[in-house]
């Protein structure tokens, strides 16, 4: 019957046994990472719709010697009208630079959040900063809440869902 009960608990989750989840660890992360969901709530609990554009795309990766890069690139993006990017017209550029992001550096993990010592970053302002967010890792899905932060004028919480690259 012990058995029976091990594997209902098993497909229900962790949850539903009351076992605890395993503990996030920086081993636990290593490897490479694609983005599959974005979501986001004002600071009011009101849903954002599609936060980062109709099907965005990134990729986190991590080292077994604690490096770490974080690439994303929000979904549906315009080209520059040239291929020369220095002079494609201001506001093609600003859009650009608002859709994109990546940063590196290295990384620690504890207690369920992840924090991301930026040492390079397309946003400037992030570098030598630390960037920490909550994670809960299941199986080979990663889920990220970013704390709450002014986008556009507006605080908003974001969640954004990676799956592991095998």
């Amino acid at each position: 019957m012990t058995e029976l009960v091990m594997a209902i608990a098993l497909l229900l989750g962790p949850e539903s046994s009351g076992l605890r989840p395993p503990p996030q660890t920086a081993k636990s992360l290593i490897g490479s990472w694609k983005l599959v969901a974005v979501s986001a709530k004002t600071a009011d609990g009101e849903a954002v719709d599609h936060p980062m554009g109709l099907n965005p795309t990134g990729v986190h990766t991590y080292t077994t010697d604690g490096r770490m890069s974080s690439i994303i690139s929000f979904g549906g993006r315009k080209p520059l009208s040239t291929s020369d990017r220095f002079a494609a017209p201001v506001e093609e550029k600003a859009e650009a630079f608002v859709t994109f992001f990546a940063y590196a550096g290295h990384y620690s993990v504890k207690a369920g959040k992840v924090t991301h010592h930026v040492e390079i970053a397309s946003v400037q302002n992030w570098v030598n900063t630390d960037l920490v967010r909550d994670i809960q890792i299941e199986r080979d899905r990663i889920t990220y809440k970013v704390p709450a932060q002014p986008l556009n004028g507006v605080m908003r919480t974001t969640e954004l869902v990676f799956e592991r690259i095998k």
